[in-house]
C-alpha cells in the first residue's frame, strides 16, 4: 500500500514540476500547491534532496528545484525513497531481496513466482509514469 509520505513526495514533486525550473520554490508554496503539511513536506524534501530528486538553493532567492528533469523521475523513484522495494516481499524484491522467513526453497516456493509477477507488473507501470507525464495532466479539485 503507498504510504501518506509518499503520495505527500509525489504530489510535492508534481506541483514543482508545474512551477517550472526557472526560479526556486519555497516549501510553503510547495505545500500550499500540493496540500501537503509543512512540517512534514520538509522532511521529505531533505530526503529527496539527499538522493538527488531535488536541489535546494539558500537566500532570498532560495527554495527548491527540481534535482533532473521531470521527464526523468519515475514514480518507481518517489516510492523507493519514500517506501522501499515495491515487492510485496523480500523474495520477491529486485532491490532489496533475501529468502523469506520460514523459506526452504524459493524455486519451490507456491508464493514465490506470483510474487514475482505482481513486482514486475507493478514496476513496469511505476517505471513508465514519469512527473512530467503527471504534471501535464489538468488539475483537479
Amino acid at each position: 500500500m503507498l504510504s501518506q509520505k509518499a503520495r505527500y513526495a509525489l504530489h510535492a514533486l508534481i506541483a514543482l514540476a508545474r512551477h517550472g525550473d526557472t526560479e526556486p520554490m519555497l516549501t510553503a508554496d510547495i505545500a500550499k500547491k500540493a496540500d501537503v503539511p509543512k512540517k512534514f513536506l520538509e522532511q521529505i524534501l531533505l530526503e529527496l534532496k539527499k538522493r538527488g530528486i531535488v536541489k535546494s538553493l539558500r537566500g532570498r532567492q532560495g527554495g527548491y528545484l527540481l534535482g533532473r528533469p521531470a521527464d526523468q523521475i519515475t514514480f518507481a523513484d518517489v516510492i523507493r525513497i519514500s517506501d522501499g522495494p515495491l515487492a510485496l516481499a523480500p523474495c520477491a524484491s529486485v532491490t532489496a531481496h533475501h529468502r523469506c522467513d520460514g523459506c526452504v526453497d524459493e524455486k519451490t516456493c507456491a508464493l514465490h513466482k506470483t510474487l514475482v509477477k505482481a513486482r514486475d507488473a507493478t514496476a513496469a507501470v511505476l517505471e513508465s509514469s514519469t512527473i512530467a507525464a503527471a504534471a501535464a495532466n489538468p488539475r483537479k479539485r
